[in-house]
């Protein structure tokens, strides 16, 4: 989709939200709550930015840019080229951290730019009965993007405010926020921000419910404990049974485009799910982080920029 930057407001220092819309006028595709979108950015780099609008308005979608200090090119180019009025390309939304339709509560936990998807997450779950709190941590409330939306009355009842933890006293305050919801399976725990934050809150909610609860989403890939050193082993192209050899050092994506089989990819770093591919047969060395716990280990899909084979050979779905 081609859409019109309608307006662009500074939400705290650094981050910078973007308000799109349909050129014409026309009301966006649907999304579900924690969906995010490929945006398209000047210079041709597309990166991926979580909807942290209201999902039950479909006037314009809404995402939130941090100014990385080491960015790549992606949100330094929205910052300092893109302004109202300009015309940016968006893909349909997807979604690889959804909401537990079937749980009775859910527990947000979300820091610093990590709020953008939760923030959708919350405002879905004003309208429902499912019990829900949102737990936000920042530095200082002048840090905390969207902190006056979410202290108004549509959620401030259900929103709890964490500023300046020290990473010592962090394990306690999760603690506590846990104590407060049910515990084992019934309050699933979703969590975005940081990877020591998330992996702080994953520790502390995994004491006392079970992994298929605990949800999280990544904006940046962190390094994934392979089960060796990269070997070389064989894919079978189920449809025409052609057989092509991965060396190691490269991915299942290269070698299938340069037999001609182009898989669509965007990040390239396993964090977006746009290449992950139906296995049918083999065992996956998984080093995404998009496909859950339980999906990686029912191991009948693979996400091919950046996971491999631990076994001599795998049976794609191609």
């Amino acid at each position: 989709m081609k859409l019109t930057v309608a307006s662009i407001t500074e939400e705290a220092p650094g981050i910078l939200a973007f308000r799109l819309t349909d050129p014409a006028g026309a009301p966006l595709p649907p999304y579900t709550p924690g969906a995010h979108v490929d945006v398209t950015v000047p210079g041709g780099i597309v990166r991926q930015y979580s909807l942290c609008g209201d999902p039950a308005d479909l006037s314009c979608y809404r995402i939130a840019v941090k100014l990385e200090a080491a960015s790549r090119g992606g949100s330094r180019a929205l910052h300092a080229q893109v302004r109202p009025g300009a015309a940016l390309e968006i893909g349909a939304p997807r979604n690889l951290f959804a909401l537990d339709e079937g749980a009775p509560e859910h527990v947000l936990f979300g820091a610093g730019i990590g709020i953008t998807p939760l923030l959708n997450m919350v405002y879905a779950l004003s309208g429902g009965e499912a019990r829900y709190t949102l737990h936000y941590f920042a530095r200082s409330q002048t840090d905390a993007a969207f902190a006056a939306l979410l202290a108004a009355p549509r959620f401030g009842g259900n929103v709890r405010f964490h500023y300046g933890v020290s990473p010592e006293a962090m394990p306690g305050v999760l603690d506590a926020c846990l104590a407060a919801a049910a515990s084992g399976a019934a309050a699933h725990v979703y969590t975005c921000g940081p990877a020591p934050f998330m992996d702080a809150v994953v520790a502390r909610a995994a004491l006392d419910r079970p992994s298929e609860s605990i949800h999280l989403e990544h904006f940046q890939a962190a390094p994934v404990a392979a089960s060796g050193a990269d070997h070389a082993f064989e894919l079978e192209l189920a449809a025409s049974g052609q057989v092509l050899a991965v060396p190691p050092g490269e991915s299942i994506v290269d070698v299938l485009a340069r037999a001609g089989i182009m898989l669509d990819t965007s990040c390239r770093e396993g964090i977006c799910g746009t290449c992950v591919v139906p296995v049918l047969d083999g065992e996956p060395d998984h080093r995404d982080h998009c496909l859950s716990k339980k999906e990686k280990a029912a191991n009948d899909q693979i996400c091919a920029c950046v996971s491999r084979s631990r076994s001599a050979r795998l049976v794609l779905d191609l």
